[in-house]
């Protein structure tokens, strides 16, 4: 395939709204074709040196290599945290067709 590849990115929100205002603003200006929210997932880490438990809401962010610097940007102006979490994993294989659907909804981005 001579397109970028596919990526999913994982990013954490402290909550609903904000979930949305980011699924929104990727998916509004084409950097994502979908953003899957999954509430009510518990993180435990470590801020500030101090072990921190908190409910989040789980983004799953479809976008393609080539928009990922956008995708990165857009979040970062969009998010309430600090330092975010925005790690991104290239999808080895999928069903060709959904594959092809988010590069064509990425297209303004690439």
């Amino acid at each position: 395939m001579s397109e970028s590849p596919v990526l999913i990115v994982f990013c954490t929100c402290p909550d609903e709204p904000s979930a949305k205002a980011v699924a929104q603003r990727l998916v509004g200006d084409r950097l994502a074709a979908c953003v899957s929210l999954l509430p009510s997932v518990v993180s435990v880490y470590r801020w500030k040196d101090q072990v921190e438990t908190d409910n989040e809401v789980l983004l799953w962010i479809k976008t393609t290599s080539a928009a990922y610097a956008s995708v990165e940007t857009a979040i970062r102006s969009t998010h309430p945290y600090e330092l975010p979490e925005i790690i991104a994993v290239e999808s080895a294989l999928g069903l060709p067709d959904y594959l092809q659907w988010v590069h064509d909804s990425c297209s303004a981005s690439s």
